[in-house]
C-alpha cells in the first residue's frame, strides 16, 4: 500500500492512525500542501480531487479519509474500528462526522487561504475564525461524550471516532484554541495518545515534518 499524505493534514493523520491500529505497513508518499505539490500535474494524474490523503492499494485508488478507514476496516477486520451493532456503528460514525463534516471543512487549508488571499482577512481574524469553529464544534462533541462516557469515544477500545478526534486536537493546539471547556474530549484524547498507534504517527514523527 501507498499513502499519499501531508504531515500536518489532520485527514491524513486519521488514516495513519487507522493503519497503525491495524498493524498495516505502507509506503509514505509525501505531498506538501503548503508548497502546492497537490496542484502539480504529477499528483493531479493520481488524484482527481487533488487532495490528501489518498491510499493506493493494488488496483484500488481510494480518497476521503473516512471512506479509506472504512475500507481498511472491511478488508482488514482486526481489530475492528466500528462496533458490532447498527446502532453502535451509527453512533461512532456520527461522532466522527461531528468533526470531519462539521468542524474540519471550515478550517482546512483551502478555506484559510481563501479567507486571507481573497477576502483579505488579517492573520488575527483568520485565527479567530479558526478558533470559533473549532471551540464551538468541540462543545457538541463534549456533550455527546458526557452523555455516554467511556475510556475512548465509544467504549473501551479505539474506533473510527478516535482516529478523527486526535488529529483535530493537534490542530486545535496549533492554533491556540481553548480546550478547558471540553474535559471529556481531552480525557479521551489523553487515553488515545498514550497508545503507540496514535503517538508514533503524530505529525512531528512523519518523514516530511522536517
Amino acid at each position: 500500500m501507498e499513502l499519499y499524505n501531508y504531515f500536518r493534514s489532520s485527514a491524513s493523520y486519521r488514516v495513519r492512525i487507522a493503519l497503525a491500529l491495524k498493524g498495516l505497513d505502507y509506503d509514505y508518499k509525501a505531498v506538501h500542501l503548503a508548497k502546492n505539490e497537490h496542484l502539480q500535474a504529477s499528483y493531479s494524474a493520481v488524484s482527481a480531487a487533488r487532495l490528501v490523503p489518498l491510499l493506493h492499494d493494488g488496483e484500488h485508488v481510494l480518497t476521503q479519509s473516512l471512506a479509506i478507514i472504512e475500507y481498511l476496516d472491511e478488508t482488514h477486520p482486526e481489530p475492528p474500528l466500528l462496533p458490532g451493532t447498527p446502532a453502535e456503528r451509527a453512533r461512532v460514525r456520527a461522532l466522527a462526522m461531528d468533526i470531519a463534516c462539521e468542524i474540519h471543512p471550515l478550517n482546512n487549508l483551502r478555506v484559510l487561504r481563501y479567507l486571507v488571499h481573497d477576502l483579505k482577512l488579517s492573520e488575527d481574524d483568520k485565527n479567530r475564525w479558526y478558533r470559533h469553529w473549532v471551540e464551538s464544534g468541540l462543545e457538541v462533541l463534549e456533550r455527546q461524550l458526557a452523555a455516554r462516557p467511556g475510556l475512548y469515544c465509544h467504549g473501551e477500545t479505539p474506533t473510527l471516532a478516535d482516529c478523527v478526534l486526535v488529529p483535530q486536537i493537534f490542530n486545535a493546539r496549533r492554533f491556540d484554541c481553548r480546550l478547558d471547556h471540553v474535559p471529556n474530549v481531552m480525557r479521551v484524547f489523553d487515553a488515545c495518545i498514550a497508545l503507540p498507534a496514535f503517538e508514533l504517527t503524530r505529525p512531528e514523527a512523519c518523514p516530511d515534518a522536517a
